[in-house]
């Protein structure tokens, strides 16, 4: 079933039950036909409001931007026709066939005055329910699109300043080293050359007694004259 027939019919039948229980309630309580009415139309009404609003917002959900959604003008507007053409003629045939005082409209009032009425009253609070449906989704989508893109700016940052953080850190443990003599590099006196370990640091400390001694990153490689052969062999 189509989907503006199927909210035709609903909505047909929502204003035939209406005024069948209007036509009753004015019967038992006739002092009161004329709240009784304003009741009645505040509930047809309603009805449409819900319906289309609930269209509207599963339109913006499923649509994926805003010119891609769904032609919901045309789809009410057909589905308020079929309402107030069949809700005319039921409530006629209704009032013709019973004794509930639904009117002493003609069938050809109800399918054109009353029809027309109808289609107002159906389509108008329908449409104005799908744009604030579709509004609100979509104000929704901006606002968390709009929170995202901080959140994670601020996570790149973050982690941005951890690693320049990391990075100053192992600056600063490396010129510490270079001053202690806690690096990988070596002890450079007079007489050479030693590594920085332990055994290194203590025959550097043997050779200039703890005071000719300095630390040095990494020592130069030492170079080895060619070996010349003897009679040019």
């Amino acid at each position: 079933m189509n989907s503006w027939l199927l909210r035709g019919l609903g909505m047909a039948s929502v204003h035939v039950v209406t005024r069948v229980v209007l036509g009753l309630a004015v019967t038992q309580w006739p002092l009161h036909g004329s709240s009784l009415r304003w009741v009645s139309l505040a509930f047809v009404v309603l009805v449409a409001l819900l319906w289309g609003g609930l269209d509207g917002i599963r339109d913006a959900r499923t649509a994926v931007d805003e010119e891609s959604g769904a032609d919901l003008t045309m789809m009410w507007l057909k589905a308020a026709a079929v309402a107030g053409v069949l809700a005319g003629a039921v409530s006629w045939l209704i009032g013709v066939t019973t004794g509930i005082a639904l009117g002493d409209n003609t069938l050809f009032f109800e399918l054109t005055s009353g029809a027309a009425f109808t289609i107002l009253l159906v389509f108008l609070p329908a449409m104005l329910a799908v744009t604030v449906g579709r509004f609100l989704v979509r104000r929704e989508a901006r606002k968390s699109g709009a929170t995202a893109a901080p959140a994670a700016a601020g996570a790149a940052g973050a982690y941005a300043s951890e690693q320049d953080y990391d990075v100053v850190e192992a600056a600063e443990e490396n010129y510490e080293a270079s001053e202690h003599g806690t690096g990988q590099g070596y002890y450079e006196t007079d007489q050479g050359y030693y590594e920085n370990d332990q055994a290194g640091r203590q025959q550097a400390d043997d050779q200039t007694s703890g005071g000719g001694r300095h630390y040095v990153d990494d020592a130069p490689t030492e170079v080895f004259e060619a070996i010349k052969p003897e009679n040019g062999k």
